[in-house]
C-alpha cells in the first residue's frame, strides 16, 4: 500500500512538473508593444476613476506592473526614449541621441532620421533608420525567424513608427504631417492594400476631417482630477483641411490615438497575425502629451479627456486582439516614453526665472579667447545645439593642436559664466575618465553627434537665441513616473514596486520569445519574467 502511494505521489508530481514546464516554455503567437508617448504613471492614478473596466484598469489589474521604469539620461525626447526602449541600449550605443541633429554646413535642423538615398510614400520627406545602429526586438525577431515573421509599426510620428519598427520590419508608419495619410519609406519593401485603401478610399481621413470636433466627451465636473482649474468654459476644437498646420494640431488631440486604432484593427483583421509558424510583432504608438494650442498651460480638461478616451481606445485593441488571436496566445507591452514636454509661462507679476544664456555672446567671446591664447585669426568655434559646442575641429588640426587640451581650455572659461552648472568635455566622456556626475551625459549622447563641449544650466534659466521672431520661452521635458505592463500569454497579475531600467525592457521582450536579445542590449531580462523565478 505504501509503495502504491509513493508510486502514485511520484506520477502526480512527475505531471505537475511536466506541467509547470509547458507553462514556462509557452511562447507567445503575437507581441503587441504599446507605446504611449508621454504616459504619466501620476495621471493614469489622477483620472483612474473615469475609466472604463477593460482599458488602463485591465492591463493595471490582469498584468504584470511595474511602477516605474528610469531611463539613465536626462533630456530624453521621442526619439531617445524609442530607440532605448526597443533596442535595450542607451544612446551612447544606440546613435539615437534625439529627433534632431544640426548640420552647421547648410546652416540647419535635420532629423536624425533623413536619409536622401530612400524616398518617402505617402510624404515628401526621406527618412530611415540607418542611423540606428543597434537591432531592435523585430530585427531580433527576424533574424531568429529566417524572415518568417511579420513585424510592423504604427505611430503618429516618423521617430516613433521607425525606430519601433528596426532596421529588418516589413513596414513603419506614420502620419505625414502635411496630408494626413499614412506614410512609410521605400527603405520598407511593402505597403498593404489596407493601408492604401485607408489613404485613397472612401473613408479616408481627409473625408471625414469636417466631422471631427474636440469637445468634452464628459460633463465638465467629471474632470476634477486638477484644483487648479477654476473656470467653467468649455473647448472646442475642430480639424480642416485647409486651415494653417491642421494635422499637426490634429495629432495632439485624442483623434490621432483614434486614427491609429482605425489602422492597427487593419492589421489585426486582415495581417494573418499569430497564424504563422513564428510569433508575429506589431508596435502601436499612441499620444498622451498636452495638445499643441495647450503646451504652456499645466492643468486642463484637455488632457484628462485625452486619456479618458484613451482608456476606450486601449479597451478597444485590446478587444480586437482576443478575437483575433486571444489574450492567451498574445504578449502584451504596455510602457511609456519617460517624459512629458510642456513649456513654462508664468502669470503676471510671478517670474521665476533666474537669468538668460545667450549662445551667440558666448560663441563670440569663446572664440576670441581662444584666439587670445593660440595667437591665430581664426574661427575657432562651429556653433552652439542642443547645449553643446562644436569646435572648429580642421581648424585645430591644421594648428597641430591637441583637441582634449583645447577643450580643457574651453570648459575652463565657460565654466565662468553666469547661469552655467556644469560643463564636460567629449574628450572626458570617451577616454572613460567621466565620472557618476557626468555618467548622464555618456549615457546620453553618442561620440557620432555630441559636441566638443557640454553645457549644464543652473535651474531656471532660460536660453536666448536672440531671434527677433521666437519668444524667449522655457521647454522642459520632465522625467515623469512611467509604468511598465506585461500582460496575456499566461502572465499572472502582480505588483511590483522596484523601478526598472528601460534598457531592461527590450531583453525581456526577446526573452519571451526565446531569441537573443538586440546587439547593443547588456542588461538581462527582468527576473519576474524568466524560467528560474
Amino acid at each position: 500500500m505504501e509503495h502504491r502511494v509513493r508510486k502514485i505521489l511520484s506520477s502526480l508530481i512527475a505531471i505537475l512538473v511536466v506541467t509547470n514546464l509547458e507553462a514556462q516554455q509557452h511562447t507567445p503567437k503575437l507581441v503587441v508593444c504599446i507605446t504611449v508617448d508621454q504616459l504619466r504613471g501620476d495621471y493614469i492614478e489622477y483620472f483612474y476613476n473615469t475609466f472604463g473596466e477593460r482599458g488602463f484598469k485591465r492591463l493595471m489589474n490582469e498584468g504584470l506592473v511595474y511602477s516605474n521604469i528610469r531611463f539613465e539620461f536626462s533630456d530624453i525626447d521621442q526619439a531617445s526614449a524609442f530607440a532605448t526602449l526597443f533596442t535595450g541600449s542607451n544612446p551612447n550605443y544606440n546613435g539615437i541621441s534625439g529627433k534632431k541633429t544640426y548640420d552647421f554646413e547648410k546652416d540647419q535642423e535635420v532629423s536624425i532620421l533623413n536619409d536622401p538615398e530612400y524616398l518617402g510614400n505617402y510624404t515628401k520627406e526621406h527618412y530611415s533608420p540607418r542611423k540606428l545602429f543597434s537591432s531592435t526586438i523585430g530585427d531580433e525577431l527576424k533574424i531568429a525567424s529566417n524572415g518568417r515573421s511579420d513585424v510592423y509599426s504604427i505611430a503618429p510620428d516618423p521617430e516613433s513608427a521607425i525606430l519601433s519598427a528596426g532596421h529588418a520590419a516589413n513596414g513603419a508608419f506614420w502620419m505625414d504631417d502635411y496630408n494626413g495619410k499614412w506614410a512609410t519609406t521605400t527603405f520598407y519593401k511593402g505597403i498593404p492594400w489596407y493601408v492604401d485603401r485607408y489613404n485613397n478610399g472612401p473613408e479616408s481621413l481627409s473625408t471625414r476631417l469636417e466631422q471631427m470636433v474636440w469637445t468634452p466627451s464628459l460633463p465638465l465636473d467629471k474632470f476634477n482630477a486638477f484644483p487648479y482649474v477654476l473656470d467653467d468654459v468649455s473647448y472646442k476644437y475642430t480639424f480642416k483641411e485647409n486651415t494653417k498646420e491642421c494635422f499637426f494640431n490634429l495629432k495632439t488631440s485624442p483623434f490621432i490615438n483614434k486614427e491609429i486604432n482605425r489602422l492597427a484593427l487593419q492589421f489585426l483583421e486582415y495581417g494573418a497575425f499569430g497564424t504563422r509558424s513564428c510569433p508575429d510583432m506589431l508596435s502601436i504608438t499612441y499620444y498622451a502629451g498636452n495638445y499643441r494650442g495647450n503646451m504652456s498651460k499645466e492643468y486642463t480638461r484637455e488632457i484628462q479627456d485625452t486619456y479618458y478616451q484613451l482608456d476606450k481606445d486601449l479597451e478597444q485593441l485590446l478587444d480586437k486582439i482576443d478575437k483575433k488571436v486571444g489574450l492567451a496566445n498574445t504578449l502584451i507591452v504596455l510602457t511609456g516614453s519617460g517624459y512629458y514636454k510642456s513649456e513654462e509661462q508664468y502669470p503676471d507679476g510671478l517670474f521665476l526665472t533666474n537669468g538668460e544664456f545667450y549662445p551667440k555672446r558666448c560663441l563670440a567671446l569663446l572664440n576670441m579667447y581662444l584666439m587670445a591664447i593660440y595667437g591665430q585669426q581664426t574661427n575657432w568655434v562651429t556653433g552652439f545645439y542642443n547645449n553643446q559646442i562644436f569646435l572648429n575641429r580642421k581648424a585645430i588640426e591644421e594648428a597641430k593642436l591637441e583637441l582634449a587640451a583645447v577643450q580643457d581650455k574651453a570648459a575652463e572659461f565657460l565654466r565662468e559664466f553666469s547661469g552655467v552648472q556644469h560643463v564636460v568635455t567629449e574628450n572626458v566622456l570617451r577616454s572613460g575618465t567621466w565620472n557618476e556626475q557626468t555618467s548622464d551625459y555618456l549615457q546620453g549622447t553618442h561620440l557620432s553627434t555630441r559636441g566638443d563641449l557640454i553645457i549644464e544650466l543652473q535651474p531656471g534659466w532660460l536660453i536666448n537665441n536672440e531671434n527677433s521672431k521666437e519668444k524667449v520661452k522655457l521647454i522642459r521635458n520632465n522625467a515623469v513616473i512611467t509604468p511598465l505592463v506585461f500582460m496575456g500569454n499566461g502572465i499572472k497579475p502582480e505588483r511590483i514596486y522596484r523601478e526598472v531600467k528601460a534598457t531592461e525592457v527590450a531583453p525581456t521582450v526577446t526573452h519571451v520569445l526565446r531569441i537573443r536579445p538586440p546587439n547593443a542590449s547588456t542588461s538581462l531580462p527582468l527576473r519576474e519574467l524568466t524560467v528560474n523565478k
